[in-house]
């Protein structure tokens, strides 16, 4: 299938387009192109060889599909010839697993997809340069191109030729990452956690056809120093690997992947990089229009999207625009990043919490009983009523443990706030300044203030989406609980720095936490209403207690909901 044919444009100069990078966003370029703008000459330049493939799998869910096939069936045809297809993710930990359903994905081997791609490119008419070198620079001077588009990755050269031009920010996790494949053969999503005598690893792993899967591992910095995993060198050619971490972590958890071995491909330590550009297109001295698109513009964590997914998206609305009003390439970039910005927005700011978790992983294991944090990661980003739909029983297993806990369901369960005994955990907010508030159950009443004097302590959380705490704030909240306070309420900042102070307070301190949300919380955090947002983040581990501005009396009495037992 291809764009519609209003979509399609065939004007009396054809155009002359080069693409720089020859991974799966400038080759679907090429075929995005070749449908809507068949008069038009394409050429990928690629600086490797066309059989120089770095990484292993790449993943895509059942829902992000559409878009790609609507353009071109050739991701749905290779994923249904060469990949493989789950429902269900699985999460690993301490001798147990949590499962969630209800998530249909496919995955494929890297290089399975760059051939498929690259056939399809040839049939359709582009020109693939590979072992060729290419520049915004050289492409402008010796082309003639009208358009220039740049999808030559994270580390984009063609980035940096307009860096004062496109502001481009970055933010690196503080976690490390290495990408290997095993001969294991897993039969979805599956994450294993492992704890050594150095600390803690995490695996993401997945099957991705050819009697492999992708094993993708992740650990905090001491880990990592502790372990000796720290001696590569980093200044190596690329596609030599760290063989020393390979066989620390072929050990560490053979008997997770019955002792299978780890394939490496250019596997090296890294911290993931989220990128983001205020401004997606430029021109050269010359005047050349230049776009760019995928890694090279906007990053997401791996553990929410794919970077491929993401960068072919781009490539099928760029070559829409472009369709719609050529030759008025200004108008087209323009409407190319009008449409994309918001979307691509949207999953990087579902990756934050994500990437937040990943920061943090070492400690909810050690912390968390395994259904909890099976469950605490499954609600990352979305509450527990919303995975309901997708998996009823994983809700349900949750639910129970809880009850069997604490004879209650979550928003039902007595909580002791220093001398104050509560007797639901969703609260309100009867009264409030800068520096107190007043909460109630609607039957006792708490109070907290920043002084802490007669009073329970209160924290501002920083209006911050880091994916950790400032050290003015571990230091504030250090003392607070010092005090030895009956709990601490939170109140103020973004969701993550709330949820971030409630959980250094509970896990750290072991002191009761209770998280203050506004009503836009709800939407926020995915949740249905504010029930479900407060039982999924007490269920979860997240916080103690919640307390809503402004709560209706009604909301506040009202039966439990599903998310309830």
């Amino acid at each position: 299938m291809s764009i519609p044919e209003q979509h399609r444009t065939a004007t009396s100069t054809p155009l002359r387009i080069a693409c720089i990078g020859g991974g799966p966003g400038g080759l679907f370029t090429a075929i995005a192109l070749a449908h809507s703008a068949p008069d038009a000459t394409v050429e990928v330049f690629e600086r490797n060889h066309e059989s120089d493939v770095f990484g292993f799998g790449v993943v895509f869910s059942d829902a992000t599909l559409d878009n790609i096939d609507r353009v071109d069936p050739v991701l749905r045809d290779t994923l249904a010839d060469h990949g493989r297809h789950w429902d269900s993710i699985e999460v690993h930990a301490k001798g147990e697993v949590t499962a969630a359903g209800g998530n249909g994905m496919s995955a494929v081997h890297r290089r399975v997809l760059l051939g498929a791609l690259r056939h399809r490119a040839l049939e359709l008419g582009a020109k693939l340069h590979y072992s060729t070198t290419a520049s915004v620079q050289s492409l402008d001077e010796d082309g003639g191109y009208d358009l220039i588009v740049a999808a030559d990755g994270t580390n984009s050269a063609s980035r940096e030729v307009f860096a004062s031009d496109l502001d481009h920010s970055v933010e690196q996790a503080t976690v490390k990452f290495i990408w290997f494949g095993t001969t294991f053969q897993f039969d979805g999503l599956t994450f294993l956690h492992k704890q050594s005598e150095h600390g803690n690893f995490a695996v993401h792993a997945y099957p991705i056809g050819s009697d492999l899967s992708t094993f993708i591992v992740e650990t905090d910095e001491d880990t990592w120093r502790k372990a000796g995993l720290d001696g590569f060198d980093m200044s190596s050619p690329p596609g030599e690997s760290d063989t020393v971490s390979q066989r620390y972590l072929e050990e560490l958890f053979a008997d997770l992947i019955d002792g299978a071995r780890l394939v490496a491909n250019n596997s090296r330590w890294a911290n993931f990089k989220t990128r983001r550009t205020a401004r997606w297109h430029s021109r050269t001295d010359r005047g050349t229009p230049v776009v760019f698109l995928g890694d090279a513009m906007h990053t997401a964590h791996f553990s929410v999207g794919s970077g491929t997914k993401m960068a072919m998206e781009d490539a099928a609305v760029l070559a829409q625009t472009v369709a719609e009003h050529a030759p008025d390439l200004d108008a087209a970039l323009s409407e190319f990043e009008q449409i994309r910005r918001p979307q691509v927005a949207k999953v990087q700011n579902s990756s934050v919490p994500s990437l937040a978790w990943w920061d943090h992983f070492g400690e909810y294991y050690r912390e968390l009983e395994p259904w909890q944090f099976g469950f605490h990661f499954f609600t990352r980003s979305i509450s527990a009523e919303k995975i309901r739909v997708r998996d009823p029983q994983f809700v349900e297993v949750a639910e129970l443990a809880w009850h069997e806990q604490h004879g209650a369901a979550p928003l039902e369960t007595p909580l002791k706030a220093g001398a104050v005994a509560l007797d639901s955990r969703l609260l309100s907010v009867t009264a409030g300044t800068a520096n107190s508030v007043t909460l109630t159950d609607g039957t006792s009443i708490l109070v907290a203030n920043q002084a802490a004097h007669e009073a329970e302590p209160l924290f501002s959380a920083p209006d911050s989406d880091r994916t950790a705490l400032d050290e003015d704030s571990l230091s504030r909240l250090d003392e607070l609980c010092a005090g030895g306070p009956g709990a601490v309420i939170i109140k103020g900042g973004t969701e993550l720095s709330r949820v971030l102070a409630s959980e250094y307070v509970r896990l750290r301190h072991h002191v009761a936490a209770i998280v203050i949300e506004q009503e836009s919380s709800v939407r926020s955090r995915r949740a249905v209403d504010r029930r479900d947002c407060a039982a999924t983040l007490v269920l979860s581990g997240r916080a103690d207690a919640v307390a809503f501005d402004k709560l209706d009396e009604s909301e506040s009495a009202a039966a439990p909901s599903r998310s309830e037992l």
